[in-house]
């Protein structure tokens, strides 16, 4: 059941639990231009069935969270990554998420983030070391120019804007997916459309993507900061990922300390279910270890 929760500085999020208050709890947080459906429900159960609280949310620009007023980035913006106004950076989209772990009461949580939500969640590993019992950063980068970068058949996708028509927006999300998707394991086209279409019931604010794009470029890189990141820490990345390249996930690894890397071969920039057994029991098992750790300590 959907909820709503003010974080504070003008932003509320919706957001979602599944399983029993009294595991330990876990955030999901999601990538760009994608709403926590992106989180699929049955995903969630199963990890709530592996012994975790598990609360998805919209981050700000996405969904039924708070959408702020003010102009997308310029393409000249974008390619000349100098953004003018900066509207918001992923410092205040961490910051966001720690006020929904506050207001729930599951401070500190175990954080997993996908693509932008890797970049967010190693944020507040960073910049709220309190807040985090372990980081498993999936499918992200360091924000570094020269790891990670999108293939060059994906900038049309970046630098273009989705049509207004329900159906060719629909159209051009599914073939988004599908350029970006795993290629060495069936990808989810049924699953992912039927996101899509719910996704658009709920909100299509087509500034949004830009907004968030533009707060991706304005935080610019975190690499000599994620050496200060202390939470046990799993960076998981697919061998065909075309969206951010597997040389991100690399230098994230190699950038926090005590980082294990997990590649998971064929995946590409998505969640198929022909890969969740291994999502789940990584992301579970880190948990786990974690809890242990603290336990012990």
């Amino acid at each position: 059941m959907e909820q709503f929760c003010d974080v504070g500085r003008g932003i509320t999020l919706c957001y979602e639990s599944f399983g029993e208050e009294s595991d330990p709890p876990l955030l999901l947080i999601m990538g760009l231009a994608t709403q926590m459906l992106g989180w699929p429900d049955e995903f969630c159960e199963q990890l709530a069935g592996r012994g975790l609280r598990v609360v998805r949310f919209d981050n700000r620009d996405s969904g039924r969270s708070t959408h702020p007023d003010g102009p997308p980035p310029t393409i000249r913006q974008l390619v000349r990554r100098r953004i003018d106004p900066v509207l918001y950076t992923l410092s205040d989209m961490a910051e966001d998420a720690v006020g929904l772990m506050r207001a729930l009461e599951i401070e500190p949580a175990h954080v997993v983030g996908a693509s932008m939500g890797g970049m967010i969640a190693q944020t507040i590993a960073v910049e709220h070391p309190e807040s985090v019992r372990s980081l498993v950063s999936i499918m992200s980068s360091t924000g570094s120019r020269w790891r990670g970068q999108p293939a060059f058949r994906i900038y049309r996708y970046l630098l273009t804007a989705a049509p207004v028509d329900r159906d060719a927006y629909i159209d051009r999300v599914a073939n988004v997916f599908a350029a970006i998707g795993s290629r060495g394991i069936p990808q989810d086209k049924e699953l992912v459309r039927d996101i899509i279409e719910r996704s658009y019931g709920r909100d299509h604010d087509l500034a949004a993507p830009g907004r968030q794009l533009g707060a991706i470029i304005a935080s610019g890189n975190r690499t000599a900061r994620l050496r200060w990141i202390t939470a046990p820490t799993l960076v998981i990345h697919g061998s065909k990922d075309r969206m951010v390249a597997p040389s991100g996930g690399v230098a994230t690894a190699r950038a926090i300390p005590g980082a294990r890397l997990l590649r998971i071969r064929g995946m590409g920039h998505d969640l198929p279910e022909a890969a969740w057994p291994q999502l789940l029991d990584a992301i579970a098992e880190h948990a786990c270890a974690a809890e242990r750790t603290a336990v012990a300590g």
